[in-house]
């Protein structure tokens, strides 16, 4: 099971705990493959070109979605050369504040950044997650002129933003969540389609701008031509670990939201994905660095 991000991160995290139930399911033994680099490329690329035969899987992310139009040249064409076998997650998003910054709200945001163009900052991790794509969802959808600075990660980012040396930031809820309950951090908005049950209190970015929603996602992939039979088979046993109690509760630990579904679902996710983070790549003129 290839992941495309190195050991510790969330995602490897939630590849580890389906691949520990799916062992233990199938008495075969699932073994976590981390080969990062590229924007998630390197691992795509040894993916398509390992035999269909079940063996091989790869953890897919929103990545995937933003590289097929983000990079103009790839080995591979993601959506031809892979076969979706389930989705695991969906990964909510929040825009945060530090609480010196005056806005309280959405609205007060963007009146914010709009009587002071080029003067506020919104910072994310890199370029193509799914934190970077909001943030460039907004700037096209609110159409504030914002400096947008991509961080190495969260773990960069997260310490300037608690000191206020930045103001803005778009991230994932579960590395901001303890944060935002200890009055460190404003939540402005999650920006899911709808409000959260951990934050219930706060609104989407959607009751603002309406239509607006990004999140990350996470799910399974097998390499082009796998034969249907393997792939359902382990779209119904990944389905059954998402339902089990003990897997539901450890995600959500983690601040995912399960997604469960068939393959075709998956499938539809990630075309719609693909086609909508391309629109913004395309207006923005994005380039990969």
């Amino acid at each position: 099971m290839i992941v495309p991000f190195p050991a510790g991160g969330q995602i490897d995290i939630i590849a580890r705990v389906i691949a520990h139930w799916l062992s233990e399911r199938l008495g075969q033994q699932f073994v976590v493959d981390n080969r990062p680099g590229a924007a998630s490329n390197i691992a795509t690329e040894a993916l398509v070109r390992s035999p269909p035969d079940g063996h091989t899987l790869m953890f897919a992310t929103v990545s995937n979605a933003v590289n097929a139009t983000l990079f103009d040249k790839l080995n591979f064409d993601f959506i031809r050369d892979t076969v979706p076998v389930a989705s695991i997650n969906r990964i909510p998003l929040v825009l945060e504040v530090h609480p010196s910054f005056p806005a309280q709200t959405v609205s007060d945001l963007v009146s914010e950044a709009k009587s002071k163009p080029g003067k506020i900052n919104i910072v994310t991790p890199p370029k193509g997650t799914a934190p970077f794509m909001a943030a460039a969802l907004f700037k096209v959808m609110s159409g504030v002129d914002v400096v947008h600075i991509p961080y190495r990660g969260t773990a960069q980012l997260m310490p300037d933003l608690l000191s206020g040396q930045v103001q803005v930031a778009f991230d994932g809820i579960s590395s901001s969540l303890e944060y935002i309950r200890a009055n460190k951090l404003r939540a402005l908005a999650v920006a899911t389609e709808r409000r959260l049950d951990v934050l219930p209190d706060i609104p989407t970015v959607g009751e603002t701008l309406p239509g607006f929603e990004a999140s990350g996602w996470c799910g399974v992939m097998a390499p082009k031509s796998t034969p249907t039979e393997i792939v359902e088979g382990l779209n119904k046993n990944i389905n059954l670990a998402l339902e089990d109690a003990v897997i539901a509760s450890r995600l959500t630990t983690l601040g995912v939201t399960v997604l469960i579904g068939s393959s075709a679902e998956f499938g539809k996710l990630i075309a719609d994905e693909t086609e909508k983070w391309s629109k913004v790549i395309k207006f923005m003129g994005m380039k990969p660095d």
